[in-house]
């Protein structure tokens, strides 16, 4: 498992600013399309001296992490707002303009 998250780990830490990716699209990227939950998990282990973009990884409808991980309710979207991520009446990521285009970055 721990191979995993770092494989996990090194992805996330090349999502862009003003960027996001989903749990299902990391997993994917990993040759595992059904381990969106585990991906979850090592974002939840995630080491804060790693600095990663955590908060730049959102769920396939472009929803925000439960109000505990960040620390309180609307810090996720804060951040993200700051990098200038648009969000939807809905109060998800508009995912049409901010989804990473991993193949683009890892083909460049």
């Amino acid at each position: 498992m721990k191979e995993f998250f770092q494989e996990v780990y090194k992805i996330v830490a090349r999502i862009p600013r003003g960027k996001v990716a989903t749990y299902g699209q990391i997993a994917a990227l990993l040759g595992n399309p059904g381990s969106a939950r585990t991906v979850g998990w090592a974002m939840w282990e995630a080491p804060a001296h790693m600095g990663l973009p955590c908060h730049r990884v959102v769920n396939r409808l472009g929803a925000m992490a439960p109000a505990h991980t960040f620390g309180g309710e609307g810090i996720q979207r804060a951040m993200l707002e700051k990098e200038g991520v648009t969000f939807k009446p809905n109060g998800c990521v508009d995912l049409e303009k901010h989804l990473w285009d991993w193949e683009a970055d890892y083909h460049a």
